[in-house]
């Protein structure tokens, strides 16, 4: 165990500031983010290009260096050594809170690893926004962001996700979000409430409210434009539990990805798929695991 002071004196070791920025609107970053970002000796952005425009807008003179999924691993040794020298840094991600569906997570546990200090900037967040204003529930809620791209994996994620009783809240591409609609009404009951929103912050910010067959009638009848935050009603059944359920139809070890991609830990989801189909514990582990019978990690 150890403990951060964020504003202590860190003896010659720089501090990395995670810095949000606007989800649209430029009026939405903050004073303290500004100045920041003017203090640090330099900035880590996802979008180089992207960022220079709000750096530009904000009058802010200070180099960036690009960092994104494609080169983590390796500016991470780069930017933890700039640290160590002393420098300080602000993450930025092209909008938004940085490590929320944007690179960032591996950066700050490489720093946490290191006793760097880690100081976060509170500032817009499109799921939270989407959250308030959207008339369901607010809490509890279950953040799942951007779905698998691979249906399999993804009619896995909804299956689970239809189950949970806290508003979900899934990000989703205008190009997608028709599809979306449409797989979330294989598995929900077409009454369950849903929000739609989308360019939040700008101009044409809009929300849909209605039921799920409606968004999908909705989604189909008009061109969809600009990134969405979708809010899925928590389900006001108990959760399935018989082998009737969605999960039922995929493979064992679909099913076990399954509970762990709504938020279960491994061992408690193979637990819980062993107990559901009346199975060995022992069989669903090496099934999960592609361990052939009899043979061991």
């Amino acid at each position: 165990m150890d403990t951060q002071q964020s504003f202590a004196d860190h003896a010659g070791v720089g501090t990395l500031y995670l810095v949000p920025t606007p989800i649209g609107n430029l009026q939405d970053m903050t004073y303290r983010a500004v100045a920041t970002l003017k203090a640090v000796d330099l900035i880590a952005a996802e979008d180089t290009r992207n960022t220079q425009k709000l750096l530009n807008h904000f009058e802010v003179a200070t180099k960036q260096i690009s960092f994104h999924e494609h080169n983590t691993q390796e500016r991470i040794p780069q930017l933890v050594a700039k640290l160590q020298a002393g420098e300080s840094l602000a993450q930025v991600s092209d909008a938004g809170m940085p490590s929320i569906s944007d690179p960032g997570k591996e950066l700050v546990a490489a720093c946490v690893a290191q006793q760097i200090p880690v100081v976060p900037l509170p500032g817009a967040n499109a799921g939270l926004t989407a959250l308030i204003a959207s008339g369901l529930v607010p809490q509890p809620f279950y953040f799942y962001g951007f779905l698998p791209r691979k249906k399999h994996d993804q009619k896995a994620a909804l299956a689970a996700l239809a189950q949970r009783t806290e508003t979900v809240i899934l990000y989703e591409s205008p190009f997608r979000v028709a599809k979306t609609l449409s797989a979330l009404a294989t598995v929900c009951e077409g009454s369950r409430q849903i929000v739609a929103c989308r360019e939040l912050t700008k101009r044409y910010e809009e929300f849909a409210r209605g039921t799920l067959d409606e968004l999908v009638a909705w989604s189909q009848d008009h061109q969809l434009k600009g990134e969405f935050v979708l809010l899925i009603s928590g389900n006001p059944n108990e959760p399935v539990t018989d082998s009737h359920d969605e999960l039922a139809e995929l493979p064992i070890k679909a099913q076990v990805e399954a509970l762990i991609t709504a938020g279960a830990k491994p061992n408690a989801a193979i637990k819980t798929i062993a107990k559901r189909r009346d199975l060995a514990r022992q069989d669903v582990y090496n099934q999960f695991h592609d361990l052939k019978q009899g043979e061991e990690n």
